[in-house]
């Protein structure tokens, strides 16, 4: 079967013309007498080459152009304009178009300019395929361990990644909870499309609302030009709200119009703009005490909680240690250029004892820290931080006790963090992978100085 070409031209004999040419070179023609009936005709059949007039009634060229890469950005466009439109053809090349030729229509060198076009597509399909490939092995790989809670959980991912379902990932600081949402994502047909994240916690409300959303130009002090939100970037993709639990009311009212509409303004705009995105949230909250608290719409938590994916503490997957330390000593040796030092039996035993409170972000800190300053020989007991061995007599009775509370684990490892960064509040927000905003409620909770 010949590929499929649409010829959206207003003078008919140009375009009657144009179609019996690339019949007779093997192609399947559709003819459209301007812009609207050319998309039209996008909508309904499997299209591999719009030709299109730049000027045209209804719908020039180039606004068949924007809705044509917007909407069906698989498909090859070619512009046709007459010699004195030559400028706007090179804009409209810059818009996303593949090429321009000139009327009177070279028959012979748009054969070729065809050719090179399908040629580069088929190039393109190629190195998508082989990303594909990639990442369905190493999405999943990422979640290291065999332990039965991370068994429930690739399983998890596996069923809800073929639907476009929303997904709420609920799991402490540290887990892991970014790397499901990448293997979701990367598990689903959007695997080919944007995968766009941002962090609800590290943006004051204003920002947010103009990082989801988009802004037009001098929607207010410092917007000096129009830029795109998340919303627009993840279009076909995938979006991922980080710390949902930490939104403003303001910023919740207007994430649950877009999900209940899939449609928004720009801040500052007037032009509705409608996307086509899989929604995953992720926090480490307690959303539904948030939600008898008012602090939390519940019209909103039911539109993200769909299907929930539990993230297992550390502590759950104790058994998934000695792979996650010889994976993460391999990795760092190969950063740092220094040999993969063993680690003794007993220092193994501490680490699968102690409680993680950062879970695996925390694991990971303290084996690059540990090879940094290993010397060459075995990492022994000793070489352990003494929180790690049980001798942290500073800390709260209970924070190493078995079946302490998650707000005693939670404030033990801000707590600790905090000396280790010599008080840096960034520096530990970075390192316990919370919001700096976040960070700061913990301190005044915790009473932390």
């Amino acid at each position: 079967m010949g590929h499929v070409i649409v010829v959206a031209e207003d003078d008919a004999r140009t375009r009657d013309g144009l179609g019996r040419a690339l019949t007779r070179a093997g192609y399947r023609t559709r003819p459209a007498a301007d812009g609207v009936e050319a998309l039209t005709i996008l909508g309904n059949e499997s299209v591999d080459i719009l030709l299109t007039d730049l000027k045209m009634p209804g719908a020039d060229g180039l606004a068949v152009l924007e809705r044509v890469r917007a909407d069906f950005p698989e498909v090859i466009v070619i512009i046709l304009t007459a010699f004195g439109t030559v400028d706007v053809a090179v804009e409209a090349m810059k818009k996303g178009a593949y090429d321009f030729l000139t009327k009177p229509i070279n028959l012979d060198k748009l054969e070729l300019l065809l050719q090179h076009a399908l040629e580069a597509r088929r190039l393109v399909h190629e190195n998508r395929e082989l990303k594909l490939r990639l990442h369905e092995t190493s999405g999943l790989k990422q979640l290291l361990g065999r332990s039965a809670p991370m068994q429930r959980l690739r399983e998890a991912i596996q069923q809800v990644a073929v639907t476009d379902a929303a997904v709420l990932i609920r799991g402490e600081t540290g887990t892991g909870k970014e790397l499901v949402a990448q293997a979701i994502h990367y598990g689903s047909h959007r695997a080919d499309r944007p995968f766009v994240k941002v962090s609800c916690a590290a943006l004051p409300e204003g920002l947010l609302e103009s990082e989801l959303f988009g802004h037009e130009r001098g929607a207010f002090t410092g917007a000096r030009d129009r830029r795109k939100g998340r919303f627009e970037l993840a279009h076909r993709g995938t979006l991922f709200l980080d710390e949902v639990g930490d939104m403003s009311a303001a910023s919740q009212a207007k994430l649950l119009r877009v999900l209940q509409e899939q449609e928004f303004e720009r801040v500052g705009g007037t032009e509705t703009l409608r996307v086509d995105v899989r929604l995953i949230a992720a926090t480490n909250r307690d959303l539904e005490g948030l939600v008898g608290e008012g602090a939390f719409r519940e019209d909103l938590y039911y539109r993200l909680n769909v299907v929930p994916v539990p993230v297992p503490s550390l502590r759950e997957r104790a058994e998934d240690i000695p792979i996650l330390v010889a994976h993460f000593l391999q990795a760092f040796a190969e950063r740092w250029g220094k040999p993969v030092p063993e680690v003794t039996s007993d220092a193994l035993a501490l680490l699968c004892r102690y409680a993680w409170p950062g879970n695996v972000r925390e694991l990971q800190h303290l084996v690059e820290s540990m090879l940094i300053f290993s010397k060459g020989g075995p990492i022994v007991a000793g070489d352990l931080p003494a929180a790690v061995r049980g001798e942290d007599r500073g800390a709260d009775p209970g924070d190493r006790a078995p079946g302490a509370s998650l707000r005693d684990l939670e404030r033990q490892a801000i707590a600790r963090t905090l000396v280790a960064t010599g008080g840096n509040k960034r520096k530990a927000s970075e390192i316990l992978g919370i919001g700096l905003k976040t960070l700061y409620r913990k301190i005044q909770e915790f009473g932390l100085q």
